[in-house]
């Protein structure tokens, strides 16, 4: 069952900057879940990179933390229509976790603490494409918005940056996750539309 916070219904409103094809602009930050928030504490979040040998690489709070961050000042598009310029976050980008990662495989699967999966291709996790995030505009994540720590994906619909991320897993395959075994698009950018399956 999907959660819905005011602001989710909208117009489209004038803008000098272009939208992505039937999105709308909005001031608040809808918030849309499959399910109920997990209560993640920052001492308990833990991270990890599994790849096809089965090594495990592995980082907790303190490691995050200590990590160089960046500011991040991006748009931000949800495939239910509503897009939000502009908005600021600080997070640790996911080259620096792949920095002594090896793989072969071309495709991750992001797990989430609460079950939900996301699928990527790698190639759109690094480069400075993606980020570990853990505030938003200047604050500390909120759990409702994914907090402690969500992936950051903004060039693909919103779906595809995972609230309470867990872990990710390489894949030789796009096996669908979540959303995409429901439906949504296996890929999922915003210019192209490219909603549902």
């Amino acid at each position: 069952m999907a959660v819905v916070s005011r602001g989710f219904g909208g117009r489209r409103e004038p803008t000098e900057k272009p939208l992505p094809p039937g999105q709308f602009l909005t001031e608040d930050f809808p918030v849309l879940s499959a399910g109920p928030t997990p209560n993640v504490d920052e001492s308990r979040w833990e991270f990890s990179i599994h790849t096809e040998t089965g090594e495990a690489h592995r980082w907790d709070w303190a490691a995050l933390q200590a990590m160089d961050a960046e500011d991040v000042s991006t748009d931000i598009h949800c495939v239910t229509r509503w897009s939000k310029l502009g908005t600021g976050w600080r997070g640790v980008p996911l080259d620096a976790f792949f920095a002594d990662v090896e793989t072969e495989d071309d495709f991750v699967m992001a797990h989430s603490y609460g079950g939900y999966t996301t699928n990527l291709p790698l190639d759109d996790l690094l480069d400075g494409k993606a980020w570990l995030a853990y505030e938003f505009e200047g604050e500390p994540l909120a759990p409702v918005h994914g907090g402690p720590v969500r992936l950051l994906v903004p060039h693909l619909y919103f779906w595809k940056s995972a609230k309470w991320i867990r872990s990710l897993v390489t894949q030789a395959d796009d096996v669908p996750g979540f959303w995409e075994q429901n439906g949504y698009h296996a890929y999922g950018d915003p210019w192209l539309e490219q909603r549902y399956s």
